[in-house]
């Protein structure tokens, strides 16, 4: 196994842990520049690695009875239909140069946009306590699918938002959930999407299996690691260095 991918999948394992973001946000432009991948391969790689090491996290937080199945389903009803309707228009018309740019513009945007929500994570919260008042509780239900169809687009051209931009979907809809709830629920919807995006990117032949597998190695003692060292670590600095991970790699793809 190659020992810098082992090494890569270390380092993104670890910040994972120490943040609870940036997985597929720092993987894919990781892929890119250092592995050398085409966009689409990246991001089909990054999805693959998403739903693995996701999938223990969401088991856990199902046994604590961390997830919210009536949102979970909610989100669901429009991720996977949306995700699905993106693979065939991408199988149908092919990997044309119109989707690789797509598929980079994509990656950038969502990057800025995983930026923006790491870095006001606490005003989040304080919006949609504000949201509540205008925002009766029948309309939620249609808001979080449509929400779900939101990410469902953005995780399958870009292989990011299922986390962090995932979070704050959920906190502007549901303000008053409790945080534990609110992770268990943003996990337990990222493996199935990230999984259903994976399979259909893997079926257009883009996934590196090798990499991949040599990422997982070293993600597994990363991301122990990462957990360790949150309470030693000051949160604002981690997530300031996060940002400006983020929006550096973000600029530097749309350019």
């Amino acid at each position: 196994m190659d020992f810098l991918a082992i090494l890569s999948g270390f380092g993104v394992g670890a910040i994972v842990g120490l943040t609870g973001v940036g997985g597929g946000s720092l993987m894919t432009p990781l892929l890119m520049t250092v592995f050398k991948l085409n966009p689409a391969v990246a991001i089909g790689t990054d999805l693959w690695f998403a739903a693995i090491t996701k999938t223990s996290g969401s088991i856990a937080h199902h046994r604590h009875g961390h997830v919210d199945y009536k949102i979970l389903w909610r989100l669901l009803a429009g991720s996977i239909p949306a995700s699905i309707l993106t693979l065939s228009l991408m199988h149908f018309t092919g990997i044309t140069k119109g989707w690789a740019s797509a598929l980079t513009f994509s990656l950038g945007i969502a990057l800025l946009l995983t930026a923006v929500t790491v870095a006001y994570k606490s005003a989040w919260h304080a919006l949609g306590l504000k949201l509540e008042r205008w925002l009766p509780e029948s309309r939620k239900p249609g808001l979080t699918v449509l929400a779900g169809l939101i990410l469902g687009v953005l995780v399958t051209l870009s292989s990011i938002g299922a986390g962090a931009i995932g979070a704050t979907l959920i906190l502007l809809l549901y303000p008053r959930l409790e945080a534990r709830r609110l992770v268990g629920t943003d996990i337990a919807h990222a493996v199935p999407l990230t999984l259903v995006a994976g399979v259909g990117h893997a079926a257009l032949g883009h996934v590196e299996w090798g990499l991949l597998a040599a990422l997982l190695v070293g993600s597994i003692p990363g991301i122990w690691l990462g957990a360790q060292l949150t309470r030693k670590m000051p949160d604002r600095l981690v997530r300031t260095l996060l940002c400006v991970s983020l929006v550096t790699a973000g600029l530097k793809v749309i350019r």
